[in-house]
């Protein structure tokens, strides 16, 4: 798909990391930058409110080098949402998305995430304001449909109602979701997949980015989605399983920059950033909690798992326990290189 529009295409990357609360904060997007210098980052949602009347570097601060960063927002309100759309690009990240797809009880009650689904005028309402008030490019993430309105062409409706405000790209989580009697837990596992829904939305909108989420865990998995559609884009897999994205460079960006670590690398600069972290004022853990998967199906992930999750929280901890895990996980390593590790 060619774009015109340099800023929207740097963002139209063919895997992303799904925003997700609790998880993709700055210290596990670092790591994951580390890994891959290509993959679509994503913020944790941040409520309009959140950026407005709270402590805005606490939501809003990353480092540079997480670029492509979108910053994923969660609100209805037209004014306030552009004025955080603005904030985003004078805080250097690359694009700036909107949620219509989370189903927790906080979102219902604000009258955004999924419930957003059932006005797309609304929706579209909102991207036309945020586009006037920026030049990052405006995204939109959404399920494939909400309670009873789970037909292909209620989603179909929402999409070109949408679209007519100049958005081009969507991610589509190819669940439905389910605003009552469900939790989002639920809401994430419960109701089937329906992947051919995504693909057709993509072949009968062309001119459309079309992005699929939900359930993808493998590099054949992603192979045989991207037959179908423009981009991939990956949640808990991502964060269950970080060293996935070790491949993406090199099999979906041919000709750019790959990135230079391996395993070893990653864990050296992780505790070296944990050790800045500390000094700044932060705790070990902050960092530590989302390194605890970085060796899954690799003998020593239990003493590595085990030492971080019970030595980061410790008075004084720092980068050493970094360094202690990982030479504990490579003695029980031996005799295995880098490259065969699973």
């Amino acid at each position: 798909m060619q774009v015109a529009d340099q800023a929207l295409a740097h963002i139209l990357r063919p895997i992303s990391v799904a925003p997700m609360m609790d998880r993709t904060d700055r210290h596990y997007r670092y790591m994951l930058r580390l890994i891959s210098k290509q993959t679509l980052l994503y913020s944790e949602m941040v409520t309009t409110g959140a950026i407005l009347f709270g402590d805005k570097p606490r939501h809003l601060d990353f480092s540079p080098m997480e670029n492509p960063l979108v910053l994923q927002l969660g609100g209805d309100d037209p004014v306030a949402l552009a004025e955080c759309a603005h904030i985003a690009e004078e805080w250097g990240y690359s694009g700036v998305n909107l949620n219509v797809g989370c189903p927790s009880d906080r979102v219902q009650s604000g009258r955004f995430g999924a419930c957003l689904m059932l006005r797309p005028k609304q929706v579209a309402k909102v991207v036309s304001a945020m586009q006037k008030a920026t030049k990052l490019p405006v995204t939109v993430k959404h399920r494939i449909g909400v309670d009873d309105h789970d037909q292909y062409e209620d989603m179909l409706r929402f999409v070109d109602i949408v679209s007519e405000s100049g958005c081009i790209s969507f991610s589509v989580h190819a669940r439905k979701a389910w605003l009552s009697g469900l939790s989002p837990k639920q809401n994430r596992n419960v109701p089937p997949l329906r992947y051919e829904e995504v693909y057709r939305l993509k072949a009968e909108r062309p001119s459309l980015f079309i992005e699929i989420n939900g359930g993808i865990t493998s590099w054949e998995a992603i192979d045989e989605h991207l037959k179908h559609v423009d981009a991939v884009m990956l949640g808990r897999a991502a964060y269950s399983d970080p060293r996935l994205f070790f491949e993406a460079d090199q099999r979906l960006f041919p000709g750019q920059d790959f990135s230079t670590h391996n395993l070893e690398s990653v864990v050296e600069e992780m505790a070296n950033y944990t050790d800045a972290w500390v000094e700044q004022g932060g705790r070990a853990h902050h960092v530590t909690r989302h390194l605890v998967h970085l060796l899954a199906r690799i003998p020593g992930n239990k003493y590595w798992r085990r030492t971080l999750s019970e030595g980061a929280v410790k008075p004084g901890a720092n980068g050493n326990i970094v360094r202690q895990a990982w030479a504990g996980a490579v003695e029980r390593m031996r005799g295995l290189e880098f490259t065969d590790l699973p």
